[in-house]
Parts: structure tokens; sequence; C-alpha cells
């Protein structure tokens, strides 16, 4: 692809581990950490690197194969979701890339053990399809659109990949919406709609789970030079009336923003006035009583710099509740979502 990057790379990469992704198993790893494969960073490539087996590679490598048959490995998502795009990144593997490359998914619900999933139905994600050494390579998803907790690459017959990168749309699960979920969480289905500036740092990272480990685990904007303010826009899991906020600047010391200020991007109703901050600090705040719901939510910051997460804890109104159920149970194959016990939706 040349000029503007597809929709879908604005989505999660759900098979990352700094998200929740984790290997569950795979058929070798002799030359190369196949863990490595779901780190969040792009590979490192140091030249005078070698061990004991060869060359080190940040990424996974499988041996030669000297008898038919390909190799594999199985990834647990960080949640489920509809997969909208992949990248088999086959960085720095330039004579022992492998040829070709296909995705599979599978919907287990729960934590099936390995076993398990090897015995689980593999509907195909992306087709076997051909790679370039060295390369990002975009597999084109076909099918219709289901919930996949599990995917498992396999690559023709063998060799070395640096990352796998999983985009997809994470789906609300009614089971886990009840109480005040944090309808901003990446996790619980929430996305960047739009932001004025990502000059640092992506604006997602503010949806991440867990604290920020380092500055770059969050969103910062460029310095600005003129009389306006960076702000971003997140469309929640799910309308929701929200209580309060949780706006983090840890590490983000001598470029924190000075203000904040949310408001809801649709009606423009004002959640939390304009407000100071203080760098390296987890502020809290009481929201404004709302009344109606929110879906689009307005961050705004003076005038520029850094927040490491953005929480927005709301209840769920019971008109929202039903369609988006019947949206989760419809993506689910026929026979998992029979096995569903409906009345823990919204516990």
């Amino acid at each position: 692809m040349t000029g503007t990057r597809p929709a879908w790379q604005g989505l999660p990469d759900v098979a990352s581990r700094a998200l929740g992704g984790s290997v569950v198993s795979a058929s070798d790893e002799f030359f190369a950490d196949v863990h490595s494969l779901i780190a969040a960073g792009p590979a490192q490539w140091d030249p005078a690197t070698y061990g004991p087996r060869g060359k080190i590679y940040d990424g996974w490598e499988t041996r030669r194969r000297r008898e038919p048959g390909d190799d594999w490995v199985i990834v647990r998502l960080a949640a489920p979701a509809v997969v909208r795009g992949v990248i088999v990144d086959t960085a720095h593997f330039t004579g022992n890339y492998p040829p070709a490359a296909a995705l599979d998914g599978t919907t287990v619900l729960g934590y099936p053990s390995a076993a398990e999933l090897a015995a689980a139905d593999w509907p195909p994600l992306a087709p076997k399809a051909g790679l370039r050494g060295d390369h990002a390579n975009e597999l084109a998803v076909t099918g219709p659109d289901r919930l996949v907790t599990h995917v498992r690459l396999t690559i023709y017959p063998d060799g070395g990949v640096a990352r796998l990168r999983v985009h997809g749309e994470v789906v609300p699960d009614p089971r886990w919406l009840g109480g005040r979920p944090d309808v901003a969480a990446l996790l619980a289905g929430g996305q960047v709609a739009d932001c004025s500036n990502m000059f640092y740092a992506s604006p997602a990272n503010v949806l991440s789970p867990g604290r920020a480990r380092v500055m770059s685990d969050g969103w910062e904007t460029s310095r600005r030079r003129d009389d306006g303010n960076d702000w971003l826009v997140v469309r929640l899991a799910a309308p929701a009336v929200l209580h309060e906020a949780v706006i983090d600047t840890s590490r983000f010391v001598g470029n924190a923003p000075g203000r904040a200020r949310l408001t809801d991007a649709e009606t423009g109703a004002e959640l939390l006035a304009e407000t100071p901050l203080v760098p390296d600090t987890e502020h809290r705040f009481r929201l404004a009583a709302a009344a109606a719901p929110s879906w689009l939510v307005r961050l705004d910051i003076y005038p520029d710099g850094g927040i490491s997460r953005l929480r927005l804890p709301g209840v769920i109104p019971a008109a929202s509740r039903g369609p988006l159920a019947q949206r989760w149970l419809s993506l689910l194959p026929p026979g998992t979502a029979s096995q569903v016990d409906q009345r823990d939706f919204f516990a």
C-alpha cells in the first residue's frame, strides 16, 4: 500500500503483550523465543549479537525443516475481538523469512488449555499469502464478522517473523458491563475517535490497561506555538451516564498539561469544567450530573503536553443493554452463544 494508512491500523493490536495478549503454544522456537513475536515495540537489530545457536534475532525463528509440515504459533488475544487487519512483520529477517503465512481464528471463551485449543475448530481469518523479507506484510482478512479469542499463525514452511500484529474491534462483553465499568477502556471496547495531535505518542495509549510504565506509554503532543489547545475524542464502549473521571499525568513531569476539561462531544454538555492539573499525578474528579448518557467524550488539555491514562467509569442505561447484548451474541459461533448464561449480563 502507498499513501494513507488503512483505518484498521488505528484499532488496537489485541495480540500485543502490552495489552494482555499471550503465546499459548508453538511448534518450534529453536533460534528465537516465540514470546518476542507479540512484544509491543518494533524489533531491534544488532549485527554483532550471536549466541550458541547462531545469530540472535528479536522475533520468533524456527529451525530449518527437513521433513514435511509447517510451523505455527497460537496466541491468546487480550480481549475477544473482530479481527480487521493483520501484519506479519519480517523486520531484519532477509535470508530466513517464511515465503508465506496464514492466520486462523477460534472462539473459546474462558481459559482453555493448549490441548483444548489444539482440538478446537479454526476457521480462516487471513488465507495463505506470500511474504516479503524485512517487511511489514499486511494480510487481507476475509469472511464474515465474528468474535475471536485466539489466533493461530502458520508459516510455510519455517523461518523467522519479528512481530505479529492483530488489529481488531473489541466488542463489549455484557457479562462485564454491570455496575460502573470504565466505558473508555480499550479492552471494554472504548476507542479514540479523533485527536488534534499525536506527535510523540498515540492517543490510544490513554485507554490501555494498567499504569504507564514510561512516558511514551501515554499520549503526548508537540509544543504549541499558537493560542489553541490540544484535545482528543473518545468513543465509549457503550452510551453511559458518567459519574467520575481519572486523568493521569504520571510520567509527565515537565510536560504535563496545565489544565483539562471534559465535555460531551455530541451535545457540548460540560462534564468537567476547566480544571488545573499537576505533573506526575493520578487525578480523580467527580463529574457534573448528566441529564443523558454520553457516547462521545471530548478531553481538552491546555495548552498541550501529555497524559498517561484516562478512565471514565459510568452506568449503562437499561435502554442500551439489549442491543449491546444482541450484537455480542450475534458475533459468537452459534454453539458458543447457546452455552452463555445470559443471567450474567450486566450483573
